[in-house]
């Protein structure tokens, strides 16, 4: 028997106007009819003074780094615990309306399975296994005097996997083999250094052309792409010229790079919310305090760049990048948005926009007949007040795959 969810304001993210009092028709897992009136006798779910919306995706996580990453990584914290800040993570993440996210690396197929499975409560994960970083680059870890060898060392197999050395194309092809054999869905580079790196510059760029492409090589052997956290121009160009077709973070894109990357049908994912969290408090996270001359410069350089993308025609997602054991502010990433352009574009890109980016806009995405019923249910109106998207006690009603995952109406 189907069931109706009636009485809401229904936003179905495309970035068509609001309709009120509509009523969404869900069964087996999809959404069989949107508009029209619940027949006598139906499953009625009652969502007055409600706004549903799509599911929200979040393509920029960090599921493996759910505990101070650096007690972690000197072997501080069990197994079990890690274990256990991670699937805390996902079920929270999941109760505060995403029911899709994109790990970015960090951990390996073994949490995206127990997830499938129904084992640990949570969105479903998209992941691209261990990050491909060059030797001191980001995403590369280590205390400053831990041989480079032992590096391997901190994978945990089936659990979290954060980085794989390559350098030189022959090394990059073995690790990009390597992650799809642990289950990688696509791939993840860091073609420039990062906000929270030990032992490099905002400034650097990493990897050549020739290592970038061979990893757009071999995703483009399994059907799949290549995504790169980037922040200087530089770096972006050169895996613009490689094949990528995302770029993470871009707090330096400029209309130049912009006007390339749209050309490429290269999209964009600005990550704000992270460099927010960070401004507040580094150490929370388990990062270096040491970092906070960059956040000014990642900051604004992601709202301009973000801006330029947008004016070049190029697709602009959305993205929290939290990481460590505080991972509760992703709904902050579309207030942080709304303020650079406004709720309606912030949640399009929270989900439809999102969709399409993660190769999933077939479906997830939009309130529309076929769709999966990924459906989340805000107390009040976040077009009108967009700090309802931050407010996890807004969050009225999750439904994932048609079921109720959870209910505070």
């Amino acid at each position: 028997m189907s069931t109706w969810f009636s009485g809401a304001v229904v936003i179905d993210g495309s970035g068509s106007d609001p309709v009120r009092g509509q009523a969404v028709e869900v069964d087996e897992g999809r959404i069989v009819r949107v508009g029209g009136t619940p027949p006598a006798g139906a499953e009625v779910v009652e969502c007055d003074g409600l706004t549903l919306t799509p599911g929200l995706i979040d393509a920029h996580v960090h599921l493996g780094l759910s505990s101070d990453i650096n007690a972690s990584l000197r072997r501080e914290l069990s197994v079990a615990e890690l274990a256990a800040d991670m699937f805390a993570n996902c079920a929270q993440t999941l109760e505060a309306g995403f029911t899709t996210v994109r790990d970015v690396g960090g951990i390996d197929g073994g949490l995206a399975a127990v997830v499938a499975q129904g084992k640990v409560r949570g969105p479903r994960i998209l992941q691209c296994g261990p990050i491909q970083c060059q030797t001191g680059g980001h995403g590369y870890f280590a205390a400053d005097w831990e041989p480079t060898a032992d590096w391997h060392d901190h994978h945990i197999p089936g659990l979290r996997s954060m980085a794989l050395l390559s350098d030189g194309p022959d090394e990059m092809r073995k690790n990009v083999r390597e992650s799809f054999r642990r289950g990688a869905e696509f791939i993840k580079l860091c073609v420039t250094g990062g906000v929270v790196s030990k032992h490099d510059k905002l400034t650097d760029t990493q990897f050549t052309v020739e290592e970038i492409a061979v990893a757009v090589q071999e995703a483009a052997a399994r059907g799949t792409y290549v995504t790169v956290h980037a922040h200087n121009n530089q770096g972006i160009r050169n895996a613009v010229k490689a094949g990528a077709l995302c770029v993470e973070h871009g707090s330096e894109i400029d209309e130049e790079t912009a006007a390339l990357m749209a050309a490429n049908g290269v999209a964009h994912v600005p990550t704000l919310a992270v460099v927010h969290a960070l401004a507040e408090n580094a150490a929370a996270s388990g990062v270096p305090a040491s970092i906070s001359e960059r956040l000014g410069i990642a900051m604004q350089g992601q709202a301009d760049g973000l801006l330029a993308s947008r004016a070049a025609g190029v697709r602009v997602g959305l993205g929290s990048d939290l990481i460590g054991p505080d991972q509760s502010g992703r709904g902050y990433e579309l207030v942080l948005r709304s303020k650079i352009e406004n709720p309606m574009a912030a949640l399009v890109s929270a989900t439809s926009v999102n969709a399409g980016i993660l190769g999933i806009g077939d479906q997830v995405g939009t309130v529309q007949e076929g769709k999966r019923a990924d459906l989340v249910a805000f107390a009040g109106n976040p077009l009108d007040d967009p700090s309802i998207f931050a407010d996890r006690s807004r969050v009225a009603l999750v439904v994932q795959n048609g079921a109720i995952v959870m209910d505070r109406r």
